[in-house]
């Protein structure tokens, strides 16, 4: 059947019909196309399955991330038509939770937007547990459930056992946003809301759309060019300089003016160093803000907060005034509150109200990050506000110096004989900076899992721009890296991963090994294996001198698990910094995904992390964090 003949096909209804519009769209180079082309006609009879990925496809989201079930074999089948015309591709995954990290990955890294499809009950709880992720990191995502039936004719099955309507998408609403489709009219009103949340400029995360399992296949009219667009918005700042003029003169006045880039500073690397050097303030970095400043530039104090750094906690503890561009004053990057204890006026770039105004005292410009810097850079240009500033940024540098002295010999340290391995081993910031090193060498995006992997991690990369490390610290979910990395497999244009992974976190997603193979990925994930929640046994250590039931005596052969997974190149790695080397580019050479099992010390010896610089209202240092929180007055 050639296309003119599809295009009288296009208003029918069943199987045939549905291929005719998936042809059409395909030939035309997209739904807008074909609209344009009058290939298709503005109303059409249609499922509301068929409508909602003709919706989806209008916002640019022409990939599906699906695990199927009784819920949503209606969809299915529509992707299942779409696919075979080329409109739309489904990957099918093994576990919610890994599928929700490589739905948030390929959104967050890649700016391709895709939709999840699982099904209540199980499926759907892990899915949105995976999404929140991207809730935490501001990344849009959708996320389509099939729900039960609007009829009420009994329970179905993976309901939430309780005669109340709609409980799994007032579950979904806590998380982010929701819409229950009760009605294929519905749609449009959903999508609107839909599209408000996962391209939201400042807060953006995943959006639920809920399909009952008896509203999917009714047929309805739909109107394609009602349909909501993509939102698209455009940059906003402050209307007038009263209040650029305002924060300028303060910023000049100032001594010691300290700047805070948080995770909403990635991608704006130019305006910061910009506003930075106006403004003659040393910059702190959130673990998620790594590379917008270059990791030699003379202002970048690296990583400050209860983690943080010998010099990104000094410029903390000092300045008198503080800039914060995007950040949500995390409890653990402002050090629970009490990060900046001699700071008595704040001048806040950011995009939210609420997170403008979390510090007292403080000159809020509220509006798109780029904009307001460049207004507020011009400014401190036309006043040479960073005059003065010489000996504050003096004894900044100073600090840095002993940071990096402190951390090269860290990354030096030669392998330290391990109670659990019983043999010399690296010890972990040693390991994670050499594949740091690799990973900038052959061009690789890194991926950090949580906890102690991720809290070295994000003191040792040596990033020059964002974009090359992400750290999932908004949720700090254990599985993320690895999970993430297969985003890569499904992207249009894909860079080389590297998933930084401690031996508990890969266990929580190991059936990655299946999905890389069966996606073509090509990546490696580094298992750091101490044998113990390491994040949680130096924390216990540190405030009770004990650790407890942070560890097992069971030993696992990573490298054997993977390479029982055919296309997977497994390696175990001894105990080496050349070792190490040798097996990273083993790895890269492979075609597909590469395992390496890398045994790290764990034990008491300092020298075997990079240490804690703040405080954090945990355990038994509340009562003192607490104390200083009250008598500061920020």
């Amino acid at each position: 059947m050639n296309l003119q003949e599809f295009s009288s096909h296009v208003t029918r209804s069943g199987t045939q019909g549905m291929r005719a519009r998936a042809a059409v769209i395909a030939a035309a180079g997209g739904l807008a196309e074909a609209r344009a082309a009058e290939m298709l006609p503005e109303t059409l009879e249609l499922t509301l399955s068929e409508a909602l990925v003709l919706a989806l496809l209008k916002q640019g989201t022409r990939k599906y991330l699906a695990i199927f079930g009784h819920g949503s074999t209606d969809l299915g089948e529509v992707l299942r038509i779409y696919d075979g015309e080329g409109v739309t591709r489904t990957f099918n995954f093994r576990n919610e939770v890994e599928m929700a990290h490589a739905a948030t990955a390929l959104a967050w890294q890649y700016g391709e937007t895709p939709a999840l499809v699982t099904s209540i009950g199980p499926g759907a709880l892990q899915a949105m547990a995976g999404s929140l992720a991207a809730a935490s990191n501001g990344v849009g995502v959708w996320h389509v459930y099939g729900d039960e039936t609007t009829f009420g004719e009994g329970y179905n099955m993976q309901q939430i056992p309780k005669p109340q309507q709609e409980l799994y998408a007032r579950m979904t609403a806590l998380m982010g946003e929701s819409y229950f489709l009760h009605t294929p009219e519905a749609l449009r009103e959903a999508m609107r809301r839909g599209t408000r949340r996962v391209f939201d400029p400042v807060k953006a995360g995943p959006f639920y759309l809920h399909l009952p399992i008896n509203t999917q296949p009714a047929r309805a009219m739909f109107n394609l060019d009602a349909l909501p667009s993509r939102l698209a918005p455009v940059p906003l700042s402050p209307e007038g300089d009263a209040l650029i003029e305002a924060a300028a003169e303060q910023i000049a006045a100032a001594g010691k003016v300290v700047l805070k880039a948080g995770g909403g500073t990635r991608g704006f690397d130019a305006e910061i160093r910009a506003l930075a050097r106006a403004a003659g303030a040393p910059v702190v970095l959130s673990p998620g803000s790594t590379g917008v400043l270059a990791d030699d530039d003379p202002l970048n104090m690296h990583v400050g907060g209860s983690k943080g750094s010998i010099s990104g906690n000094h410029a903390m503890e000092e300045a008198e005034l503080l800039i914060v561009a995007g950040s949500r004053a995390v409890c653990q990057a402002d050090c629970s509150g009490t990060g900046y204890p001699k700071v008595r006026r704040v001048v806040n770039l950011n995009g939210d109200w609420a997170d403008a105004l979390h510090y007292n005292d403080t000159l809020s410009l509220v509006g798109d990050l780029g904009a307001v810097a460049r207004r507020l850079t011009a400014a401190l240009e036309a006043r040479s506000a960073a005059a003065g500033k010489a000996g504050w940024l003096e004894a900044c540098a100073a600090k840095k110096a002993e940071w990096q002295a402190f951390k090269a010999e860290r990354l030096a340290l030669p392998p330290v004989q391990d109670t659990v391995w019983k043999r010399d081993v690296l010890a972990q910031p040693a390991a994670i900076g050499i594949v740091d090193a690799f990973a900038r060498e052959v061009g690789a995006v890194k991926y950090f899992d949580a906890g102690d992997v991720q809290a070295n991690g994000f003191q040792v990369v040596e990033d020059d721009r964002s974009g090359q490390t992400y750290t999932e610290t908004g949720a700090s979910y254990m599985g993320f890296a690895s999970s993430g990395i297969l985003a890569s497999a499904l992207a249009d244009r894909p860079d080389y991963v590297i998933a930084f992974t401690g031996d508990g976190s890969f266990m929580m997603n190991p059936q990655v090994l299946i999905d890389a193979v069966e996606h073509k990925l090509r990546g490696m994930v580094v298992i750091f294996d101490n044998r113990r929640m390491a994040a949680i046994s130096s924390l216990q250590l540190a405030q009770y001198g004990r650790d407890f039931r942070t560890n097992d005596g069971v030993a696992v052969d990573y490298a054997a698990m993977a390479g029982a997974v055919s296309g997977v190149l497994p390696i175990t790695v001894g105990g080496s910094a050349e070792e190490l080397r040798e097996a990273l580019a083993q790895g890269h050479a492979h075609a597909g995904l590469s395992v390496l099992h890398v045994p790290v010390y764990s034990g008491e010896d300092p020298r075997g992390g990079m240490g804690s610089w703040g405080s954090w209202n945990v355990g038994n240092w509340v009562e003192d964090v607490q104390s200083r929180w009250v008598r500061q007055s920020l």
